[in-house]
């Protein structure tokens, strides 16, 4: 297990449930619906990839890649990048952050590659 995972894996799940409450309750009245559906949509993908990286650091105890490393890093970076930017832009309605949330859709596409990569690498009996 890698317990350095496990445990930012567990504080981003604290501030997806923090975040989600904000979005559901005091978020309403200070924004558009549109703007409290885009809120979600970051808190969705914050738990998603909250669950990957759990996923990750318990597999790190079978599996000794650095693919699965740096399956960790895109998954930790893609959610500050993809999740954040979508908080920031429905916050401050900063516009110049759109372009942000894609670079961190990719990054978190590549942490799945990179988590499959890692797995199919292993030499763990099925």
């Amino acid at each position: 297990m890698r317990k350095g995972y496990l445990l930012l894996a567990l504080l981003s799940g604290f501030f997806a449930v923090s975040l989600g409450a904000f979005g559901s309750h005091g978020l309403k009245n200070i924004v558009s619906s549109e703007m409290v559906a885009i809120f979600n949509i970051a808190v969705e993908y914050q738990f998603y990839h909250t669950f990957a990286l759990i996923a990750v650091a318990i597999s790190g105890h079978w599996l000794k890649s650095r693919a699965l490393n740096w399956s960790a890093y895109f998954f930790m970076i893609g959610t500050c990048l993809f999740s954040g930017s979508l908080y920031l832009y429905v916050l401050t309605g900063q516009k110049w952050v759109g372009p942000i949330t894609p670079m961190g859709g990719g990054c978190l596409m590549l942490g799945w590659l990179l988590f499959a990569l890692a797995v199919w690498r292993s030499r763990v009996p099925e």
